[in-house]
């Protein structure tokens, strides 16, 4: 099956009408007004903040009513959305909403959250959230496993900035790696990316400037990736690729879903290349896991 450029442009332009279509709902103001405390025994609770002084907050929760919680007990306390409470039952947030399958997104995490992302075993990336605007993380593929192979390796600063909060996101950002056992410079990826809605339910526009070998592409890769959740545990994602090099274009279509499990997250989903020295339909599963440190 055949794809000319033209074909893959005008299926591109009818997915991203589609895809504002539907994540248009979702770039309302979002309020926010609730607080998500963990307690250093293990437990969790959800409520509107009523008081606080300098030895403890009391909350509105729907199962307890009204609670006091010392905070010399306080773990961790964090703001949430109140979008994030539906019929009564708190939709945890996972730190992977910074980015879809592999494409990152305006949000980034904040500081101290980080999370470990390995992809059919041999793609690994740990991140962290250096403050609440900058995060970077390192990977790896260890081909040195493997008798030895050259081994790419690489770090991802990002700056993630909130220009209206919960609601429109920009980040920049870049892939800077080298190939260890290999003699061929460095390669890497210069970005940006806007996203619109919240962290549940966006799309986001990108571009990109690949290089390697010291030479810079001479044009640039336009992606886009949207996210909706469909309930308590779970998501539909899509990110998707136009690539131009060497006087042809190249397709990259996905789409899949995030389940969690837990403090774990699943990623699963199929990529299909789209171009016109593509002969043949086919179609590459992605299985991921997201685990939190």
């Amino acid at each position: 099956m055949n794809f000319s450029v033209k074909s893959i442009r005008k299926r591109w332009v009818a997915l991203l009408i589609a895809l504002i279509a539907v994540y248009a709902e979702g770039f309302s103001q979002v309020e926010n007004g609730l607080l998500h405390i963990q307690t250093r025994d293990g437990n969790e609770y959800i409520g509107e903040l009523l008081e606080e002084n300098e030895v403890s907050v009391k909350l509105r929760t729907l199962q307890l009513g009204d609670i006091t919680i010392f905070k010399s007990d306080i773990l961790r306390r964090k703001e949430v959305n109140k979008e994030m409470l539906v019929d009564g039952q708190y939709w945890t947030e996972t730190l992977q909403a910074t980015r879809y399958f592999w494409l990152p997104n305006g949000y980034g995490l904040q500081k101290g959250e980080a999370y470990y992302q390995n992809a059919w075993l041999f793609f690994n990336q740990a991140s962290i959230g250096l403050s609440d605007n900058f995060s970077i993380g390192a990977g790896m593929v260890p081909l040195f496993l493997f008798g030895g192979s050259p081994t790419p390796v690489w770090i991802t600063p990002k700056f993630s900035i909130p220009v209206v909060k919960d609601n429109f996101n920009v980040g920049v950002g870049a892939l800077l790696g080298t190939v260890i056992g290999a003699g061929d410079g460095g390669f890497g990826l210069l970005y940006g990316v806007t996203t619109f809605g919240s962290r549940d339910k966006n799309l986001s526009l990108g571009t990109g400037w690949g290089f390697g070998g010291g030479n810079m592409a001479n044009s640039p890769t336009v992606s886009f990736g949207g996210m909706v959740r469909t309930g308590a545990k779970g998501y539909f994602m899509t990110e998707n690729y136009l690539i131009n090099a060497g006087g042809s274009s190249l397709g990259l279509l996905s789409a899949g879903g995030r389940r969690i499990l837990g403090k774990v997250s699943l990623d699963f989903g199929l990529i299909v290349p789209m171009g016109s020295e593509i002969g043949t339909f086919f179609a590459v599963p992605w299985l991921g896991i997201n685990v939190p440190l």
